[in-house]
């Protein structure tokens, strides 16, 4: 299949966009974190209520429109009085932790605050995985949780639990409300803190006789909170001293995470990328923040990014984290990354500039304004590209080392379906831009990363930092209700989807016409893989049962569902899934035995590549730890393909070494033993300048 690489497509072929004024756009705390809606100017301001009144009214003032909850003893007032608004439309779940993944959905979605409202004890304590899930990834919700009255607080009451200390660790912020005198302006305060600075979940905990006591309601415009004034506005100096850098430097990368999501910063990202020539690697939870068509973006990057995407990361001599926090996934062993490259490290959170890797310019602040900044800088500087080689030496990597080939033997000779090619066949029959793709946990998260385009923000979701196990579809279903024109397709497993499936329920009784792809291997795929590569096949506790029939499980819900089991049923099968005016899941059968590639061993240095295609040696996967028969098995199906490789003089400074034989221990390019006279660090200009003698031919 030739065109499933398409949204890696040659960087050379960009050209640089015309260049435009750049206004930047001047966003602060106060903007924010404004109420969305009435705020004070609320019909409900002054009137006298209950406390359970005036939190409903509160979220009316916010401009909530949606909340997501279930309810119980302690939340029992609140929900009487959820009752009466004309405003709120809420979707009940069928477990807290789905409706925290639902709310967090939402607020992925649309930028805005997802909100949940549960009862206290085990209904408190189910939301904690949905929270964390939230705060690792920097999602704004407000949790509201019913509490015992003040009275019987730390006697062990019935269903009493203490939330605000348990969820201490994986909240941005937390309330005990003691009096009706501070409920407004908590509510207020909350919102305000979940949205603005870098964005996370805040917990409000309200006990019951708060909920029922007399009071006037109040509601404020303004928050004062001396102790938390986040930066948006960067540095104008760090600014100017991160564009001399980027002037200066010959191999410049950007690294872009979840920030250019958060911060609305996808058009000055791209300008930055097309004045300078930039390319970019995107993380999990920058998906979508560029543009997968754009031909500068070089796609995922870490231990299941492109080899390229590493190699880039590697050779850079400049990379600017623009809303990344150098997470382990994308690092590999951090001694070793990026050794050759200083650090331009923007965020808006000073904690995480120079957590993993020092930054020679750190700048604190809104990565919208500050790339804003940037362009306003480098245009007075008269600034241009400084090597096109770099790029020159991209596409040709991507040419040697793509994501998929449609002439791997491993494939051909099989009548069983590939999951990266289902998850390019989802990607061709959706609309990238009237539709949202959530994910589980898991090797089909991974995929899609790696198959699936998206061209705008907001519309790729998953739990990138927790790897939450059950997050998709229920925030699928959060995506739907907040998108209601949008198409909404979960990708799952068979053992991710099981976590929430009860949430069928909420979908089909609220007419939410979310679709459910299951990749279905029968095992825990990702940690099945693990066991296959690291623990001598030795598969403890991963193999899973041929139940449910998830066909039927859709059916008793109420649901259109089929299972295909052919390469040639999917195409259609897919279309009949987005054809479907209601809820819809289509079981796709692989086998146990895929794996995610390319891959970095966990604690490998991010250039230690496994699994990787070479289409220079009969576009096989290379480094593949395994039985020494099939991969021998692999290289002998290269044949002739390999030994007349246009790069087999380049592999002879390996000393003739093919990448694919594990028994192969002989000495590599510059360790004692080998025959080849040239040093590591040149292998980049012999790749460069093609001398034969040398074995450079590109």
């Amino acid at each position: 299949m030739s065109d499933i690489n398409d949204s890696t497509a040659a960087a050379s072929a960009a050209t640089p966009a015309e260049d435009k004024p750049t206004t930047p756009v001047r966003r602060n705390a106060a903007t924010q974190g404004a109420p969305r809606g009435a705020g004070s100017r609320t019909a409900k301001q002054g009137r006298t209520m209950l406390g359970a009144e005036a939190v409903v009214a509160s979220l009316e003032a916010e401009g909530v429109t949606t909340v997501f909850g279930y309810p119980g003893g302690q939340a029992i007032k609140l929900y009487d009085a959820l009752y009466d608004s004309d405003q709120i439309t809420h979707v009940l779940a069928r477990h807290e932790q789905g409706a925290v993944h639902m709310a967090d959905g939402y607020a992925r979605s649309t930028g805005r605050a997802g909100v949940a409202i549960v009862t206290s004890g085990p209904g408190a304590t189910n939301t904690v995985t949905g929270i964390a899930t939230a705060y690792m990834d920097s999602v704004p919700l407000v949790i509201i949780t019913g509490q015992v009255g003040r009275g019987v607080i730390g006697t062990d009451s019935f269903q009493e639990s203490d939330i605000v200390g348990i969820t201490m660790p994986v909240v941005k912020h937390s309330y005990l409300l003691q009096s009706t005198d501070e409920l407004t302006r908590t509510i207020r305060e909350a919102f305000h803190i979940a949205v603005t600075g870098r964005p996370g979940p805040v917990l409000i905990d309200i006990p019951s006789d708060v909920a029922g006591e007399t009071m006037v309601f109040e509601y404020p415009d303004a928050v004062n909170l001396p102790s938390y004034k986040p930066t948006y506005r960067g540095n104008a100096k760090q600014i100017r001293a991160a564009c001399r850098l980027l002037e200066e430097a010959e191999q410049p990368l950007l690294y872009v995470g979840g920030g250019v999501i958060s911060s609305e910063a996808t058009d000055e990202i791209v300008a930055l990328m097309d004045k300078m020539r930039i390319p970019a690697v995107v993380t999990l939870m920058g998906k979508g923040g560029v543009p997968a068509s754009h031909p500068l973006n070089l796609g995922p990057v870490g231990m299941h990014g492109a080899k390229y995407s590493n190699m880039a990361m590697t050779e850079a001599d400049l990379i600017i984290a623009a809303g990344a926090r150098f997470s382990d996934r994308v690092t590999g062993r951090v001694t070793e990354f990026a050794p050759n490259a200083k650090i331009v490290h923007i965020d808006i959170d000073p904690a995480e500039i120079g957590k993993i890797r020092d930054a020679d310019v750190p700048i604190v602040g809104d990565l919208k304004g500050i790339i804003a900044g940037m362009l306003e800088v480098l245009e007075k500087d008269g600034a241009t590209p400084r090597d096109d080689q770099w790029i020159a030496d991209i596409d040709a990597w991507r040419a040697r080392y793509p994501f998929y080939h449609p002439n791997m033997a491993e494939n051909e000779e099989s009548d069983e379906i590939v999951p990266e090619l289902v998850i390019a066949e989802l990607g061709r029959q959706l609309d990238p831009a009237a539709s949202i793709v959530t994910t589980e946990v898991g090797q089909h998260q991974m995929w899609a990363h790696q198959f699936l385009p998206r061209e705008f923000p907001r519309t790729f979701l998953s739990s990138g930092g927790l790897g939450t196990m059950g997050f998709g579809f229920p925030a699928a279903i959060g995506a739907a209700v907040a998108n209601p024109d949008a198409t909404v397709v979960c990708i799952a497993g068979d053992g991710s989807f099981q976590m929430n499936s009860q949430e069928m329920a909420t979908a089909a009784i609220n007419d939410v016409p979310v679709k459910v792809m299951i990749l279905d291997n029968r095992c825990l795929g990702m940690v099945h893989q693990w066991q296959k590569l690291f623990y001598d096949k030795r598969y403890s506790q991963t193999l899973l049962a041929p139940v449910p029939d998830f066909v039927k499980l859709a059916e008793a819900y109420g649901w259109e569902g089929e299972r295909v089991e052919a390469p040639g049923e999917v195409a259609a099968a897919i279309e009949r899934m987005l054809a479907a005016a209601g809820p819809y899941l289509l079981d796709v059968a692989i086998s146990p035995e895929q794996n995610v590639y390319p891959m970095v061993a966990p604690g490998a240095a991010l250039g230690d590549v496994m699994g990787a295609i070479d289409v220079a040696v009969g576009a096989v996967r290379t480094d593949v730890p395994a039985a020494p028969g099939s991969l021998r098995a692999r290289a002998a199906a290269a044949g002739a393909a390999a030994a007349t490789s246009p790069c087999a003089k380049l592999d002879a400074q390996f000393g003739g070494r093919w990448e694919i034989d594990p028994e192969d221990t002989g000495a590599r390019l510059g360790q004692d033993g080998s025959t080849v006279d040239v040093r590591p660090e040149d292998w980049k200009t012999l790749f460069r300048d093609g001398d034969e003698e040398k074995g450079g031919a590109r």
